[in-house]
């Protein structure tokens, strides 16, 4: 009797920690799998939030194995090895990848001030979260980082006089700035001409999107930039969500022309419409660097850390992309994303 009454809590422990590894080896499969879902489903209500997290689901695995090891769950370990397999396979070019910036390049970027008749630029897109992030910091950025092109998303014309007050005009004296319905827009900064402006480069349903040529090495390449913002996938606009980034895709026809978007996308590249659109043409900087993620949302929500990459720097052919970098600025939800880009003729 005394060796039942022993051996049963040990007993009842493992059946625990075997039930609470199946549910998260269940919950980090399904969680993964969304990923692979078409575009569809992945807008579906929700989905575009649970997709999101995809990366997140690995610690979800992590647990369950651990959970499994203990209780002895050999199926449940099975589950939790295949799902953090997968999101290794999914994962790994973030760590990984084949673009990397010639040897000169950090020294170009770190000289006094910009060099805007090379082939290389340090570029940075913000969220400025309707106009109340702190105009004054991103200027100070833009200083600090040799920043020579710069696309703003969600700035009011209060905005655009604080910015003005702060002195962009001292780094970044061309711009083109874009408003769809007067209130809230979208912009292009650059310490070169922007030639061939226009307000809305994608013609898309969410939002003016300003467009500008720029040239490097004294005409050796012109390259057309585009301030993005698509709809945010949230309660009643997730069909619009997956229409925006659907516009986005019809960008890869326009041969004409090599393209850098930079913006607030609203999805990851776990999203399928978001891989729609790069295709084989664009493909995005920070996954090319192979520095690792840059997570840039939310930024106001401490404790809760960025979890969330859906600001986005994507680079067309030949041009290659490094140093990626997350910079918070106050009064935005998303943080700042700065990286260097290395355009070949």
């Amino acid at each position: 009797m005394q060796s039942a009454r022993n051996t049963n809590p040990a007993k009842h422990r493992h059946r625990i920690l075997g039930f609470l590894a199946t549910v998260f080896a269940i919950l980090a499969a399904l969680g993964s799998c969304s990923r692979m879902l078409p575009e569809g489903l992945q807008a579906l209500p929700y989905m575009p939030v649970v997709v999101a997290l995809t990366p997140w689901f690995t610690l979800l695995a992590i647990v369950a194995l651990l959970l499994a090891v203990v209780s002895r769950r050999w199926l449940t370990m099975l589950i939790a090895i295949a799902v953090i397999g997968g999101q290794v396979w999914w994962q790994k070019p973030f760590f990984s990848g084949a673009s990397t910036l010639q040897a000169n390049d950090a020294e170009a970027i770190s000289a006094t001030r910009a060099n805007t008749s090379d082939m290389i630029a340090r570029v940075m897109t913000f969220n400025v979260y309707k106009g109340q992030a702190d105009a004054q910091a991103i200027v100070d950025t833009v200083r600090d980082q040799r920043v020579e092109i710069l696309a703003l998303q969600e700035t009011t014309d209060e905005f655009i006089d604080a910015l003005n007050n702060a002195g962009i005009h001292s780094y970044l004296p061309y711009s083109q700035i874009s408003s769809s319905d007067g209130k809230s827009g979208n912009g292009l900064w650059s310490a070169t001409p922007l030639s061939h402006p226009v307000d809305d480069e994608v013609g898309s349903g969410a939002s003016f999107m300003p467009g500008g040529t720029i040239s490097f090495g004294d005409g050796k390449a012109q390259i057309r930039f585009v301030s993005v913002h698509t709809v945010s996938p949230k309660p009643g606009y997730w069909k619009q969500w997956r229409q925006t980034l659907d516009e986005l895709a019809l960008m890869r026809s326009r041969t004409d022309d090599r393209y850098v978007f930079m913006g607030d996308f609203n999805s990851t590249m776990d999203h399928t419409p978001f891989r729609a659109f790069l295709g084989t043409r664009f493909r995005d900087a920070t996954m090319s660097s192979g520095h690792g993620f840059t997570f840039t949302w939310p930024a106001d929500k401490a404790p809760i850390p960025r979890f969330a990459d859906i600001d986005h720097i994507v680079i067309d052919q030949r041009i290659n992309a490094g140093q990626m970098q997350v910079v918070r600025i106050v009064g935005s939800d998303h943080a700042a994303l700065l990286g260097t880009i290395e355009v070949g003729e």
